[in-house]
């Protein structure tokens, strides 16, 4: 899977507000909080990137739908499978 932002960019420090008990808990787990962080949020941006595209694109991939309903797949003749 391709990364959704650049790895080799510079950390850079932030404040986030979580509930103190599940941060306790996350510690007492040795749990790494930027790497899971960092893991969470890539995935709801590339989520959120793919649901912008399919928005964005929808007019074409129905239209492509549509001739593809009517006409097949324009490369059936040369599958073989």
């Amino acid at each position: 899977m391709s990364t959704v932002f650049d790895v080799s960019a510079a950390k850079k420090p932030t404040s986030l507000s979580i509930n103190g008990d599940l941060l306790a808990k996350a510690k007492a787990l040795d749990i790494n909080l930027s790497a899971t962080f960092e893991a969470v949020l890539a995935n709801l941006v590339q989520d959120t990137e793919r649901q912008n595209w399919k928005r964005q694109n929808n007019v074409g991939i129905q239209a492509y739908n549509k001739y593809v309903e009517k006409h097949g797949l324009f490369n059936r003749d040369m599958r073989k499978f």
